[in-house]
C-alpha cells in the first residue's frame, strides 16, 4: 500500500497539522527548529511502528496547555492524535480479492488511526453482498434452494438448513463446501469487518523511524543483545542488533569457535558495508570497515568473572595508514554508517514493508555529503520504499523537486504547528531553507551552466518549467535543454543581477512588459552590457503592450488555476477591460492576491491541469520558447 495522506492532532505542539499530502516516493518536511517537524514524524511512527519500544502517552505528548481543558469535554484516552490514509495498490488488491472476492472492498482508499490508549481504528468500505456472492459463485446450490443469501447471517442460516437435511447427500456436501469457503474468508470466529481488518493489517506498511541520536555504539555485547526481547529494545539497541544480524548472528557465525569461519563471515559483512559506504560517501574514498570480535572479563558481583563477547567496529583510513574506533570517527560518518546498519534489517526483505521516516538526517554532514545522502535516498531507498524526511538544511532540499516539499510552521499556542504544500506562499523564516537551496543551486549553475535564462521569480520558474516539459512530452517545442533557469527574486532585481554577472555569463532575460527595471535594462543594452536581442518581453509574445507571464494562459485556463488555488468560482465574464489578467482580477475582487498560489497549484496538480490546457495556452508558451531558444545563437 502507498501512504497518501497524514493528519496529526493534539500531539506536542501540533494541534491540527491539516491534511498533509504524501508523495509516492519522497516527501521533504522543511521548517526551522522547534517548528513541529519531529512531532509530526514521531506521531506517524507511533501509528504502526516497525521498531523501538514506543507508545502514545497523554502525559508526555498531549499539548500541556490544553490537556486539563480538554479532559472536561472528552475522554482523552480515545482521542486519535494520528490518522493516515493509504491507497491499495494492484498487488494488494489481488491479495484481498483472492480472499474476499472481487468488489468486496468498494474503495481503494483505507484509513488507519490510533488512539492515545493504543487502540487502532481502520476505516474502509466493505461490500458484504459481494463477498457472499464470491463464495456462492464457487459452489453449485441444490435445486429448490430459493433466494440466494446476500449476507453472512443468511449464508449461515442456509448452511444450517442444508445440514438439517441429513438424508440428502448433495445438501450435506454443499453445506460442507459452503462452510469451508466461508471459513476461508472470515477465519475463525470472525465477522467480515474483523476479517478485512486482519487482512489489511498484514498489508499496511510499518514505519521505520531513524533520528540523529540513533547511533551505533563502537562495541556491542553480543550475547546480551541476542537474548533480549526485540520488542523491548531501544532504537539504539535495535540498530546494534541489526548489525549483529547482518553479520550472521542468527546462524551463530559470530560466536563460532572456528576462527577462520568466523573471521571470513565478519570480513564479508565489512566488505559489503565498505562497498555501500564508498558509493555514497565521496568525502573520503580511502576508508574501509573492519569488524572483529574480542573477549573481556568483568566482575559479576559475587566474586566471579564473566566472559563478555563484544563486536568491535573500526575504520581503517588508507590515506593515513591508521585505524580508529568507530565512535571516534566524525559524527556525520557515524550517523551514515549507523543508518546503513539499522536499515539493513529491512533492505533486502521485500516482505518487510516499511515507510522510512528520517528525522533531520545527515545533520552532521557537510553540504557535499548531504547531497550524496540525497542521492542515496533517490537511488537506494525511494525505488522500493516511501521516504519522509525532515530538515532545516538548504542542502537537503532539491530545487528541481519542489513538489516533494512540505513547509512546517509553528503559529503559536492557539493554532499550533501547521504543515502546508504551499512552498511559494509561506512566511520568510520558514522559507529560508528553500531560498538557501535555490541560492545554492543558482550558485552552482552560474559557474557551470553556459546558458542562463533570467526570470523574475519562482512563479515564472514554475510556469516555464512545467509548460516546457508538457510541450516537449507532446513532441512540441519547449525550452532547449541547455538553458538553466535563474529566478532572481523580482523584476527590480533583474537589472542588478545582469549588471553584476552579465559580462561573465551568457544571459537571456525574460521580463513582464513595462515592469520596474525595464528602462534600466534598455540602458544596459544601449551601453553594450546586454544584447537587445536577448531581452524578451512577455508583451511581444502576447501581442499587447502590457502583459505578465500569466497572460500567456488562455483566460479560462488561468481562472481554473486561480479558482483551484483560492476556492473561488470566478468566471471570465466577470472581468472587464483588456489589461493584464492579474490587474483585472484585482480590480474585480478589490484586493491584492498572492500570485504564487496559482503557480503552486499547477506545480502540485500538474497531472490534472496540464492535459486540459487549451490550444491557445500551448501555442502562446510554444511561441515564447521558440523566441527564447533563438537567442542561443544571438
Amino acid at each position: 500500500m502507498k501512504l497518501t495522506g497524514v493528519q496529526i492532532k493534539n500531539f506536542r505542539n501540533v494541534i491540527n497539522s491539516g491534511e498533509v499530502v504524501i508523495q509516492p516516493d519522497v516527501t521533504c518536511i522543511v521548517g526551522k527548529n522547534e517548528s513541529g517537524k519531529t512531532a509530526f514524524l514521531q506521531a506517524l511512527h507511533r501509528l504502526n511502528p516497525a521498531q523501538g519500544n514506543v507508545a502514545l502517552s497523554i502525559p508526555d505528548q498531549y499539548p500541556a496547555w490544553l490537556e486539563k481543558q480538554h479532559r472536561k469535554k472528552m475522554n482523552l484516552d480515545t482521542f486519535c492524535p494520528v490518522r493516515a490514509t493509504f491507497k491499495i495498490e494492484p498487488q494488494d488488491r489481488a491479495v484481498l480479492e483472492e480472499r474476499f472476492g472481487k468488489g468486496a472492498l468498494k474503495s481503494d482508499i483505507v484509513a488507519l488511526s490510533r488512539q492515545y490508549d493504543g487502540q487502532r481504528i481502520f476505516e474502509f468500505h466493505a461490500d458484504e453482498q459481494a463477498a457472499v456472492a464470491a463464495i456462492l459463485a464457487g459452489v453449485a446450490l441444490p435445486k429448490g434452494t430459493g433466494t440466494k443469501p446476500v449476507s453472512f447471517e443468511a449464508l449461515k442460516a442456509l448452511i444450517a438448513s442444508l445440514k438439517d437435511d441429513k438424508e440428502n447427500g448433495e445438501a450435506l456436501a454443499v453445506s460442507t463446501a459452503l462452510e469451508g469457503a466461508m471459513a476461508a474468508v472470515l477465519g475463525k470466529d470472525k465477522d467480515l469487518e474483523a476479517a478485512v481488518i486482519e487482512a489489511l493489517d498484514a498489508l499496511i506498511p510499518k514505519f521505520f523511524y531513524y533520528a540523529d541520536y540513533s547511533r551505533l555504539p563502537g562495541s556491542v555485547k553480543i550475547r546480551e543483545l541476542l537474548k533480549a526481547d526485540k520488542k523491548k529494545l531501544s532504537i539504539d539497541d535495535l540498530t546494534a542488533r541489526a548489525l549483529l544480524e547482518l553479520a550472521g548472528a542468527e546462524d551463530d557465525y559470530l560466536l563460532n569457535p572456528d576462527y577462520e569461519r568466523r573471521k571470513r563471515e565478519l570480513e564479508n559483512v565489512a566488505n559489503a558495508l565498505t562497498q555501500e559506504i564508498l558509493e555514497y560517501w565521496t568525502t573520503n574514498k580511502e576508508i574501509r570497515v573492519d569488524i572483529d570480535i574480542t573477549q573481556r572479563t568483568e566482575p559479576t558481583g559475587n566474586g566471579q568473572q564473566a566472559v563478555i563477547d563484544e563486536l568491535k567496529v573500526r575504520l581503517w583510513d588508507n590515506r593515513h595508514f591508521l585505524s580508529l574506533p568507530f565512535d571516534e570517527r566524525s559524527s556525520g560518518f557515524r550517523w551514515f554508517f549507523s543508518f546503513l546498519a539499522a536499515f539493513s534489517a529491512y533492505r533486502d526483505d521485500p516482505q518487510k514493508k516499511v515507510i522510512i521516516l528520517l528525522d533531520e538526517p545527515a545533520l552532521g554532514l557537510h553540504a557535499r555529503a548531504q547531497k550524496d545522502f540525497l542521492r542515496y535516498i533517490d537511488e537506494q531507498l525511494s525505488p522500493t520504499r516511501q521516504v519522509i524526511y525532515s530538515t532545516h538544511s538548504p542542502f537537503m532540499v532539491q530545487p528541481g523537486q519542489l513538489d516533494r516539499v512540505r513547509m512546517v510552521e509553528d503559529k503559536g499556542r492557539e493554532i499550533g504547528s501547521v504543515i502546508s504544500s504551499d512552498v511559494l506562499v509561506t512566511d520568510p523564516d520558514t522559507l529560508f531553507p528553500l531560498q538557501g537551496a535555490l541560492g545554492y543551486d543558482l550558485a552552482q549553475h552560474l559557474f557551470v551552466a553556459p546558458h542562463n535564462l533570467v526570470v523574475e521569480g519562482t512563479s515564472d520558474f514554475t510556469y516555464l518549467t512545467l509548460l516546457s516539459r508538457h510541450l516537449t512530452a507532446n513532441k512540441r517545442t519547449g525550452l532547449d535543454e541547455r538553458w538553466s533557469l535563474v529566478p532572481v527574486g523580482g523584476a527590480d532585481m533583474v537589472p542588478t543581477f545582469v549588471a553584476l554577472l552579465g559580462n561573465h555569463l551568457d544571459i537571456t532575460v525574460l521580463v513582464d512588459s513595462q515592469k520596474a527595471g525595464h528602462q534600466r535594462l534598455e540602458r544596459m543594452a544601449d551601453q553594450g552590457l546586454l544584447k537587445r536581442s536577448r531581452i524578451i518581453m512577455v508583451g511581444q509574445i502576447a501581442g499587447r503592450k502590457f502583459a505578465d507571464i500569466e497572460d500567456l494562459f488562455a483566460l479560462e485556463d488561468y481562472l481554473a488555476l486561480y479558482n483551484a488555488a483560492f476556492g473561488t468560482k470566478l468566471n471570465a465574464d466577470k472581468l472587464t477591460g483588456t489589461d493584464p489578467v492579474l490587474a483585472r482580477i484585482q480590480r474585480h475582487t478589490g484586493a491584492a492576491f498572492d500570485h504564487g498560489a496559482p503557480a503552486d497549484t499547477l506545480l502540485r496538480r500538474r497531472d490534472e491541469f496540464l492535459p486540459k490546457s487549451s490550444a491557445e495556452t500551448l501555442a502562446s508558451f510554444e511561441k515564447l520558447f521558440v523566441a527564447i531558444n533563438a537567442t542561443l545563437a544571438a
